[in-house]
């Protein structure tokens, strides 16, 4: 007898869809092909796609500090609602999540308390040297987080020195929120009291390309790999696009959804991130990448924050919008309008993650692989409205928006966790495996 069976269904497998059952039982993949067996649960999974789990490689979910905003239980309630079934989560917390014994306390604060999976970022400061040499056999941990120009949170690490000795004593993929913090400081005279369309003019691009060609000078200079997050600039896209091999970088779908100046008007300080949402031009650019698979990741950036901050009179607003929820039907809805193919946006959400982090037995439908699945309807309409988002922020920038195609069902170590919006079951998750 089979713990489930998921029949039916076109699944995703080595690149293109075929229509076959899946047996499953102890949370893994048994059997690919026709199944006959019976099973305790069987999905008919007819007209829908059964993709591998969806991974989110950039999700802040505030706890410890900022349990008002957020926690590891509410941030994983809002993953597995939007299909994702494993979370990479920051450590830009209070305090932040630096040393091996804080790192030890985030992960007993998941402990069945999180639906989906999850690993935690190891927090770069100038003077953790030491434990970032050391974190190779580091249960649940998926890399170095370096903030090289100043967001949400005290991590900081500007200095070109400091900067350094992180890649230098780097064990672990080091991902960068990759700002110039010199240039931050200069520009902050740029700042308008009150209007948020000044925001993309401090951050400016000057600032993050400046950052990105330092951070991959340095990273090349000690032969380590770097990620770097939410890529927003056209220079960007075109110096990383001669820079592959062990520089690898992630875009946002809230940078290929709005742009400026109309999502300032619309949204105000809703629409304010770091870094920001910037004109058309760069917005084209990053489809550009997309379409030319140049890039590498789509990580959401969850990143709530409550109404009553974000309605703060501008600069005194947090940065920072929600996304876990919305990352799949954001993207799903691209697919649909052909911006990019489902080959493109599983190698981004699945596959890529599996190999720049080293994931183990997730990414892919295999045999022996982890039974995680986000099942799609491509073909269901929804609009997206603040009452249903899972996050304790309760609001989305796509509220109101409608998008043409959504997961149906997270299924996670073989037991369905959402059906059709409605969570189920207990927190189970556990945290990744790398090798």
């Amino acid at each position: 007898m089979l713990d489930l069976i998921i029949k039916n269904g076109q699944c995703y497998i080595n690149g293109e869809l075929k229509t076959v059952d899946l047996a499953i039982n102890d949370g893994k993949i048994l059997n690919i092909g026709k199944i006959s067996n019976g099973a305790k649960n069987i999905i008919d999974a007819k007209d829908l796609l059964v993709l591998p789990g969806c991974i989110d490689t950039q999700t802040h979910f505030r706890e410890p500090g900022s349990t008002d905003t957020e926690d590891l239980h509410s941030g994983s309630r809002a993953a597995i609602a939007g299909g994702i079934t494993a979370v990479f989560e920051m450590p830009n917390t209070n305090p932040p999540t630096s040393t091996k014994k804080e790192f030890q306390k985030k992960l007993n604060l998941a402990k069945k308390r999180m639906y989906c999976n999850y690993a935690f970022y190891f927090g770069a400061t100038a003077d953790n040297a030491n434990e970032l040499a050391d974190l190779k056999d580091l249960e649940g941990c998926c890399g170095i987080k370096l903030f090289a120009g100043s967001s949400t949170g005290n991590l900081l690490v500007a200095d070109e020195k400091d900067i350094e000795t992180v890649f230098q004593n780097s064990s672990k993929v080091v991902a960068v929120h990759s700002e110039d913090e010199e240039i931050l400081n200069l520009n902050k005279k740029l700042v308008k009291d009150g209007d948020v369309h000044s925001h993309p003019i401090w951050r400016s691009e000057e600032c993050a390309i400046s950052s990105t060609r330092r951070i991959v000078k340095i990273a090349e200079r000690y032969n380590k790999r770097a990620h770097v997050l939410h890529i927003t600039t056209k220079q960007e896209i075109d110096f990383l696009s001669q820079h592959k091999g062990n520089i690898t970088f992630e875009i946002t779908p809230q940078h290929l959804t709005i742009y400026a100046p109309d999502c300032y008007d619309k949204l105000g300080t809703y629409a304010q991130m770091n870094p920001p949402i910037r004109d058309k031009s760069h917005y084209d650019r990053l489809w550009y990448a997309v379409k030319n698979n140049l890039n590498d990741t789509i990580g959401s950036d969850h990143a709530p924050h409550l109404k009553v901050n974000k309605d703060k009179k501008y600069p005194n607003s947090p940065s920072g919008m929600p996304g876990v929820q919305t990352l799949m039907p954001v993207m799903l809805n691209h697919v649909n309008e052909s911006k990019l193919s489902l080959n493109q946006l599983i190698k981004l959400v699945c596959e890529n993650p599996v190999k720049i982090f080293g994931i183990k037995n997730k990414g892919f439908i295999k045999e022996g692989f982890d039974a995680d699945f986000t099942i799609v309807n491509m073909n269901k309409n929804i609009v997206i409205k603040n009452e249903n988002i899972e996050s304790k922020c309760g609001w989305s920038p796509f509220h109101g928006h409608e998008f043409k195609g959504t997961p149906v069902f997270t299924i996670i170590a073989g037991k369905v966790k959402m059906q059709d919006g409605k969570i189920l079951g207990e927190p189970e998750g556990t945290p990744l495996k790398f090798s």
